[in-house]
Order: C-alpha cells, then sequence, then structure tokens
C-alpha cells in the first residue's frame, strides 16, 4: 500500500525561486506539498506528480476577516490538502481546540482533506504512554465535535500523531509506542465515530528513521517537517514509502545525475 508523505515546510524558504526549485525536487506521487501561502499559486503550476496543501485555513467564507485565508480561496488555488492544529500554532498562535474544531469542519464542508495534528508535550509523555493517550483522545474529542455531520468525512480526514517533545529535536518516538498511539487512535475513532482515517507521524521524520517508521504497517504515513526542505533527504524518505520504491529510486538517480 502506497504511504503519504507530507511536506511541511513551515516559514521556508526565503522566495518564490527556491521555492520552485524545491517543489520540482519533490514532485512525486503519494506526496502533499505545503508552501507558506505566497508560495501557493507559484509552487502549484509546478507540480505534476505531488498535490498542492497547505499549512492552515479560515473557518469562515470571503468577507471582513483580516489576515487570513478563506478555504474558498484555497479551493481557487487547487489546494487538495490542509494541516489544521499542528502543535506550534496551538503553541504560539494559542490556538484551541474550538478553533481547530471550526477549521475542521469547514475545510471538510469544503471536500479539502484535513491533516489534523494531535500530540502531547513532553510533561505528560513524562508520565508514560496510558497519559500520553488519554492526552490525544481529549484533543480528538473536542477537535472532532459535529463530525457526523460532515461530507466526506472517512475519505478526507486524516491524523497526524505527532509528539510535541520529538518535534525539531531530530530524535523520533520509540517505534512500539507510535504503533501503539497509530493503533490507538484508529481503534478510538472507528468504535467512537465510525471512521477509519490514515494515521500519519510527525515528530522528526528524516531519512535515517524514516525507512523504520513507514515499514510498519498500522502507520500510513508521514508529516515532514525540517527534512523535506533537504531535497535529497526528502527523496529518502519518500524512497522507503513500499508503493513509490521503484519509482523514487529511478527519480532520485534522475535528480543526482
Amino acid at each position: 500500500m502506497s504511504k503519504l508523505i507530507i511536506a511541511n515546510w513551515k516559514t521556508n524558504p526565503l522566495n518564490i525561486a527556491e521555492g520552485i526549485e524545491l517543489a520540482k525536487a519533490s514532485d512525486f506521487p503519494n506526496v502533499v506539498i505545503c508552501p507558506p501561502f505566497p508560495f501557493l499559486n507559484a509552487v502549484g503550476e509546478n507540480l505534476t506528480n505531488a498535490s498542492l496543501g497547505t499549512q492552515d485555513v479560515f473557518w469562515g467564507n470571503l468577507g471582513p476577516y483580516t489576515g487570513e485565508v478563506s478555504w474558498r480561496q484555497l479551493l481557487e488555488l487547487g489546494v487538495k490538502y490542509v494541516i489544521i492544529g499542528h502543535s506550534e500554532r496551538r503553541i504560539y498562535l494559542k490556538e484551541t481546540d474550538e478553533l481547530i474544531n471550526n477549521k475542521l469542519i469547514a475545510a471538510l464542508n469544503a471536500e479539502l482533506k484535513v491533516i489534523l495534528c494531535v500530540g502531547e508535550p513532553r510533561e505528560i509523555r513524562d508520565k508514560g504512554i496510558n497519559a500520553a493517550k488519554n492526552y490525544v483522545e481529549q484533543q480528538l474529542d473536542k477537535d472532532l465535535i459535529g463530525i457526523e455531520n460532515c461530507k466526506l468525512k472517512n475519505e478526507n480526514l486524516l491524523i497526524a500523531y505527532e509528539p510535541i517533545w520529538a518535534i525539531g529535536t531530530g530524535i523520533s518516538d520509540k517505534l512500539e509506542d507510535t504503533i501503539g498511539m497509530a493503533s490507538f487512535i484508529k481503534t478510538l475513532l472507528a468504535s467512537r465515530y465510525s471512521l477509519k482515517p490514515l494515521v500519519l507521524y510527525g515528530g522528526s521524520v528524516n531519512a535515517a528513521n524514516a525507512k523504520e517508521i513507514l515499514s510498519a504497517k498500522e502507520i500510513d504515513g508521514a508529516l515532514v517537517g525540517g527534512a523535506s526542505l533537504k531535497p535529497e533527504e526528502f527523496q529518502e524518505i519518500v524512497k522507503f514509502s513500499t508503493a513509490l520504491r521503484a519509482y523514487a529510486e529511478n527519480l532520485y538517480i534522475k535528480h543526482q545525475s
């Protein structure tokens, strides 16, 4: 089964020319590229295989919402995926679960594919994996309020488990704990909401750990941050997605020649 690889560029790179170059080097099937808002149009125009995504979305329609980008505008640009609830927005922008829920419901009703991020901070994980599962369960319950009334929720909802304490450290969670969390999330959503979403891992995925992470059948892909800004490393990650291996290896060789 093909596994989804999502490139979250965050506030990078510096300019459109660098963004286009990076997009072309990351343009694989089953890849989603999420550049900053100013680069969306240029990146989208240069993708042949990958899908275009964004790092956020506003829940409202067009109107007096200073500084926001509506789901309607994103659809006009050919955006297919949106990241919602990333830990950095929860921490630095003080996004609440209520606000995240508003975005999620609006995006799903717009038939965008939502990548909902959940995950625990260090002080919770230090209490053990069960405490982490309880924390994630509470996030999901709040973030998914009203989802039963949305369209295409099964096809368009993805969960990215990102243990906050692992992001940006270069050290991923223990594989057995990641597998356990992915299985927990799938079981919870199936029993409580009759959902069967893909569950991705998003805590410092890099070329050194991607093969092990993506080899687990419970993990359906990866949300890649810093490594997505390094073309050679990102290509290595894509290679490890089983169904893409032959294609990625051939394309990787072409990029090196």
